[in-house]
Parts: C-alpha cells; structure tokens; sequence
C-alpha cells in the first residue's frame, strides 16, 4: 500500500461491497429454504459454501495486496462478485445457485481482503473500519425494508448484492496500483510480527464468528416459525437493529479509544451473549425485537474494535486480513452449526450453547487487547521498555512517512543527539524541540559519543 494513504471513502465503498453478503445471510437462508426447496440445514450448507469460499480469497491474498496493489485485485474480485451473485439470481436450479453462490463469495473475500490491507496501513484503523462498518450496516438495513415488500424469491437478495458490486466498481479508481520494484523492496517487508497474539485473536475470533452468525443464520427462523411473525414484520425488525447497530457504530467511532480496546471487546461479548440467548428464546414480537436490537447495536461495535486490534498488530495488513479470513472461516460454518443445532436441540437450547461458547472466548480476546493495550492506535509508533509510547523517527526506521506523531500527541518524540567528541559535553545536551530551544517541550534527549 501507498505510504501516502488517500481518502478513506473508496476503502469503505469495496468494504461494504465485500461485507454485505454475510450481513444479509438470514434472508438469502430463508429465501432459499422458502423457494427452492431446501430443508434449513441444506440452506445453511449453501450459506456456509458462500462464506467459506470467501474466506479462502482472504487466505490467498493475505501479504500479497501490497504487492500486487488496490486496485486490481478490488476489480477482479467486484467483477467477480458481480457475476457470481448475478448468476445464483437467474438460476433456476440448485447446483448452478451454489456454483454462483461459490464464485460470488470469492468476489467479496477478494474485496474485503483488499479494504483490510487498506485499513490497516491508516493513521486510524478504527474509526475507517467504524466507517466502513456503518456504511454496511445502513446499506444492509434499507435492503431489508424493501426486499419483503418485492418478491422474487431467492433471486432478489442476489442481485441486491451483485448491483451493489457494480455500483462500487468506480470508487476502484481512486485507490492504489501495483508496486514498483523499488517500493516492492521496502524495508518494511519482513516476517508476521506478535504471532502469539495475532493467533490467539485469530483463533478467538474464529469462535466468536462462528457463534454470532450461527444465530444469524437463523434469526429469520425465529421470528417466522418461534415468534410466530410474518416475513414483513421480520424484516422490519432486522431493519431497525440494523439502525441501532448504526448508531453503536457511530458510538463506537466518537469513542475511539478513551477506554481502550479490551473493555469493549470484553463488556460487549459479554453483552451479546445474554442477547444470543433472549433472542433464541423470543416467542412474541417484543422479545424477538428486543434481542436482535440489542445483539445488532452492540456486536458490531465489539467487532469494530476487534478489526482495530488486528490491524495495529501489522501496519502490512496481514494479521487484518488473516484475523479477518479466519473470522470468514467462523462466519462460514455459522449458518450450518445454527441450522444443525436449531433442529436437534431446538432454538432456545441452541441460544444457551452458542451463548456460553461465546462467554468462553471473551477471555482470551480481551487478554489479547490488554496485552497490546500499551501499542498506540497510529501505526508507525511503539512502546518504549518500561515506559510511554514513544514514536520511532521515520529517517532512523525506514517507516512510513507521516506515521510520526506530532508533539502533543500521547506518544512522546524521542530525538538522538550524537556528539563527535568522545569526552562528552553537557552544554552540547539540551532538550530537544521543534526549535531547538531548551525547556519549551516534553521531548526526551539522548546522546551517544562515537
């Protein structure tokens, strides 16, 4: 990626492009369950097939975006969103919905994988990906309020999704081409750094995905056979916590990270396992209503935070886009384990299984997010042993241009002063500033004699 990044608005643009399928999965299930015969856990597998093979394009191309640049890979894989999602919508049989369904998936696994990468190398992961999570969340809510008043059976939620594809295709322009082989050569090419951390998260994350849209996959049903509700009513529903889920999102991004990452990850999962289990049970309108509006306001708050903390372990991306395929992994087997779980235990049974795996990975998460805690949300800084955060000079480091902190900020500017005598001279030593002068800022000085 550039080290000049550019607007954020066309990574958040291929970021909703490659997200929308798995937030309107409950629709897609039920339409194909509806429509072309398929029992729940057939359905699911279908869902699943799609996310899976979404995930597969995030393990392909993770360190490999950088290199290869945005732009091209975003335009193979909306192209082949487009195409895939449009052929599951003008097919009429099961193996040509799931072929399209297979193609479509890797379309938007390429394009997320492409708005991680580009997420990660921002001043400011988090509130891109809060960004780009709101955009996903209202687009998928204004779907939801118009596809059960259209029809169409299965082939409506296909082409919202293939339209989609095509309407970001142009937002592709603005971001970055291929490396050169200068820039290819960088010195911030190097091995995956915190491994300990990035699979704990990756693997916490897998869990916590595959948990979340378990339920997901099957909230429809729910509300249709459990609540007793009908498919416009369900939809609303889902439009209004999708709403709600806007304005967690929004909280999320104004908040930033005054509390730090580990008390939302840990106060919000645990949040959203006591909402996994009131909605499985919900037997009316009101407790149907009030777990999905408080499960949507506040997962997606939590899994902001979560893209946050994989993308400050590698300014490359690569733990964003492998933390991010490994969660696709979990999201993938969701709508199976929902479907499975649904029809053997029954729907509140399956909300306190996924609910206590839920509480379960909180612990490690969290710990992860204490552990990097002390890594400043600006890539380009670290933590000095035993002290503040401290940004490292980009002249002495090779790092990104424009990563270095002003003064002001929380991280401190550490400045080396080398004086050429080998006796030292503590009139030469005075505290470094923007002008030089002694006193006026809170900079440390070090020196060192040849």
């Amino acid at each position: 990626m550039s080290s000049r990044p550019g607007a954020a608005w066309p990574l958040v643009a291929v970021f909703t492009a490659g997200y929308l399928a798995s937030y309107l999965l409950p629709t897609v299930v039920g339409r194909l369950s509806a429509h072309l015969g398929l029992s729940p856990a057939q359905a699911g597998l279908v869902g699943s097939a799609l996310l899976l093979s979404s995930a597969g394009a995030g393990f392909a191309l993770a360190g490999r975006v950088e290199r290869l640049g945005a732009r091209t890979p975003a335009r193979v894989g909306l192209a082949l969103a487009a195409v895939g999602y449009g052929c599951a919508a003008l097919a009429g049989s099961v193996p040509l919905v799931v072929l399209g369904v297979m193609v479509g998936g890797f379309g938007s696994g390429t394009a997320t994988a492409v708005a991680a990468s580009g997420i990660a190398a921002r001043r400011d992961p988090h509130r891109t990906s809060s960004l780009g999570l709101l955009t996903v969340s209202a687009t998928a809510g204004v779907l939801y309020l118009t596809i059960p008043h259209l029809g169409g059976g299965h082939r409506l939620p296909f082409a919202a999704i293939a339209l989609v594809a095509l309407l970001v295709w142009p937002a592709t322009a603005r971001l970055d081409g291929a490396r050169t082989a200068e820039e290819t050569s960088s010195p911030i090419t190097g091995r995956l750094p915190h491994r300990r951390s990035g699979l704990v998260l990756a693997g916490g994350m897998l869990v916590w995905s595959m948990a979340q849209n378990a339920l997901w996959g099957v909230s429809s049903r729910i509300g249709l056979d459990q609540a007793g509700l009908s498919e416009v009513t369900v939809g609303a529903v889902f439009a209004a916590a999708l709403g709600a889920g806007l304005l967690g999102v929004t909280g999320a991004g104004l908040l930033g990270a005054r509390l730090g990452r580990a008390v939302p990850i840990g106060l919000g999962t645990m949040v959203i396992a006591a909402s996994i289990v009131l909605s499985s049970s919900a037997r009316d309108l009101g407790s149907f209503a009030t777990g999905e509006i408080m499960w949507n306001t506040v997962y997606p708050v939590v899994l902001s935070y979560l893209i946050g903390l994989a993308a400050s372990l590698d300014i490359r991306g690569r733990w964003a886009v492998l933390a991010g395929s490994t969660s696709s992994i979990g999201v993938a087997c969701g709508p199976l384990l929902g479907s499975v779980l649904s029809e053997e235990a029954g729907y509140p049974a399956m909300g306190l299984i996924l609910g206590a795996a839920t509480l379960l990975v909180a612990a490690p998460v969290t710990a992860v997010a204490l552990h990097t805690g002390g890594r400043p949300l600006v890539p380009g800084s670290v933590r000095r042993r035993g002290g503040a955060p401290a940004a490292l000079l980009a002249a002495t480091t090779g790092g990104l241009s424009g990563a270095v902190p002003k003064l002001g900020s929380p991280e401190q500017a550490v400045t080396e002063l080398r004086v050429r005598r080998r006796r030292l001279v503590r009139s030469a030593i005075r505290t470094a500033g923007p002008d030089g002068g002694s006193g006026q800022s809170n900079a440390y000085a070090s020196t060192s004699a040849r």
